[in-house]
């Protein structure tokens, strides 16, 4: 047994409150279970009681044995001695605070088929534990969860995003070039993306804003791929030496050092994926008067803000792949679903961070709805649901459906999914039935 389950049949009252007895026999009433706590310290605080017609107030501890609470030193720890009960599966010893005070310890009985439906979910080889149960629960409660998990999921791209943002002494126009840097490497060229948006300030790009020229001479350049020997049939090439010699005058009055062109990989992608198309789309992206940041704050509704970003290379790759060798003639575009890609993992979560930092609701809802408005993602993953009869709309439902499945699933966190929470205590009153979930 794992002290997870207890907290869960503590939290939503899922025990036997008859046996729930002090030291002297005495019934202990529930109030308030209390504030569940995943840091240090006790596992639930501000618990109100009622016991023998006294009101207790303090904090709660669980174990699955009583002698735990001597194996983790709670008895030498002062943050311990506030506790007003322990609750424990097995009580095989009295327990003391640091003050050397008995603590109040009580067996928490509960349901056997309880934890029958929990070791049937943790224990299911499916990825997806509930997914031949999950039918049993409505729509709208499934999906009104999945609602939080959209913002969890947001939340926890903002950590990144943050640290990008401290990092470049809060200028966003800089913090966004960077993301979405790394997100035009598709995975495969992530972190050669980054490093080119690294080694290439935004602020030096900004001055070039009105020559697309100049913008791609700046970003191959920096990026490697106009040296020597890289691209072999390209040694003629107008275009290519045309950006050699810009580069050189730019690199000169900037001090820009170039990362190495080796770290860019071709293999095994589709040419409409190669690095260098990319590369030249993000130019186009960045040739924006205004800056594009600020254009992209400017977008209220889903397709003003795809024009942004989607863009065609210039026209030297209409009919190149790579520099020096041609091929069959069409404009390289990036296409809806790499722009879709760009704005569910880039675009939105910025825009969504920013309106935080601002305080602006309006900002933080417009980029809720631009999720609501993209098709939702077609990978594995949503197979997956689909299987389990969960069908995404939208690229709000699937983000949210990545995040349960990545987070929730794979690692077990039934007991913390309000889906999981639901199935164990199917049949059951539980006592905060609107939460439904152990907050992280």
């Amino acid at each position: 047994m794992k002290e997870e389950f207890l907290h869960y049949l503590w939290k939503y009252g899922l025990f036997d409150h008859e046996k729930l007895i002090d030291n002297e026999g005495n019934r202990i009433n529930v109030i308030n279970p209390g504030e569940y706590n995943r840091d240090s310290g006790p596992d639930f605080f501000n618990t109100r009681l009622r016991i023998a017609g006294m009101e207790w107030a303090g904090n709660v501890e669980i174990h699955v044995r009583a002698s735990d609470f001597d194996n983790h030193r709670h008895n030498t720890d002062p943050a311990y001695n506030n506790v007003i009960l322990h609750l424990v599966a097995e009580n095989d010893r009295k327990v003391f605070n640091s003050k050397g005070d008995e603590v109040m310890t009580s067996v928490l009985a509960y349901d056997p088929q309880v934890y029958d439906k929990y070791l049937h979910l943790v224990n299911n080889p499916f990825i997806i534990a509930c997914q031949t149960g999950i039918n049993e629960l409505d729509l709208l409660y499934i999906r009104h969860w999945l609602g939080s998990l959209v913002i969890e999921r947001i939340q926890e791209k903002s950590e990144q995003i943050m640290k990008i943002c401290t990092m470049t002494g809060n200028d966003w126009e800089e913090t966004f070039y960077r993301l979405l840097s790394r997100y035009f490497g598709f995975r495969v060229n992530t972190e050669p993306f980054e490093l080119l948006a690294s080694a290439l300030p935004f602020k030096i790009i900004r001055k070039h804003a009105d020559d697309l020229f100049q913008i791609e001479a700046l970003l191959f350049g920096t990026a490697g791929m106009l040296e020597e020997g890289l691209f072999r049939e390209a040694v003629n090439d107008k275009y290519y030496l045309a950006l050699i010699k810009e580069y050189k005058i730019l690199s000169a009055k900037y001090s820009l050092h170039p990362v190495h062109g080796w770290i860019w990989k071709f293999a095994r992608l589709r040419p409409a994926n190669f690095p260098t198309l990319r590369i030249s789309q993000l130019a186009a992206m960045l040739s924006v008067t205004g800056g594009l940041f600020s254009r992209t704050l400017e977008a209220t509704d889903i397709a003003s803000l795809r024009n942004l970003f989607e863009v065609t290379a210039s026209e030297y790759w209409n009919d190149h792949f790579v520099f020096g060798r041609k091929s069959r003639s069409y404009p390289k575009c990036t296409g809806s679903q790499a722009t879709d890609i760009l704005l569910i993992n880039a675009v939105i979560p910025v825009i969504f961070v920013y309106g935080k930092c601002r305080d602006s609701a309006g900002i933080c809802e417009r980029a809720i709805s631009f999720l609501e408005d993209i098709g939702p993602e077609e990978n594995s993953i949503i197979e997956e649901w689909k299987t389990a009869g969960i069908e995404a709309d939208s690229a709000f439902i699937s983000q949210a459906l990545i995040q349960l499945r990545n987070c929730y699933c794979r690692k077990r966190r039934c007991l913390d999914c309000r889906i999981g929470a639901k199935l164990i205590g199917m049949g059951k009153t539980l006592k905060k039935s609107d939460e439904l979930i152990l907050e992280p």
